[in-house]
């Protein structure tokens, strides 16, 4: 088992602080970027199509963004819940499978069923270190 320790200083993709040894480097244990690489700065970031699931109240907002930080600041919302990799194809999937959940537009009421599946998508990790994920192996690629 490898063993998480602090970097030596923050991750430059994700700012994550803990890291491990991998063939002689040091990586993020959130993204898996290579501590000391930088992004070229000239390039656009890859393109991260993302569903996300966010809480206000007892209701759930499901939509898609490939830019969920900038599309998250613009909605009121008490949690960001989850994240699912995936654009408008898969939002429109869990519409139709949540479609008697539906209160209005792209918000649902959050019932055992949509918890359950929730919780499921949290089992691969929290959304945002998710996101750091995708994106540095989008750069790796």
């Amino acid at each position: 088992m490898v063993k998480n320790t602090p970097l030596p200083g923050p991750c430059t993709l994700c700012g994550g602080a803990r890291g491990q040894r991998l063939n002689g480097s040091w990586h993020c244990a959130s993204c898996g970027w290579r501590y000391g690489d930088v992004p070229d700065a000239d390039l656009p970031l890859p393109r991260i199509d993302v569903v996300y699931y966010l809480r206000f109240d007892r209701r759930v907002k499901i939509g898609t963004s490939m830019r969920p930080r900038q599309r998250l600041a613009s909605i009121r919302h008490d949690e960001l819940l989850a994240f699912e990799r995936g654009g408008r194809v898969v939002e429109q999937q869990r519409h139709r499978q949540f479609s008697a959940l539906r209160e209005g537009g792209e918000w649902f009421t959050l019932t055992r069923e949509l918890e359950a599946h929730i919780i499921e998508l949290r089992t691969a990790g929290e959304p945002w270190r998710l996101h750091a994920r995708w994106l540095s192996e989008a750069l790796r690629a």
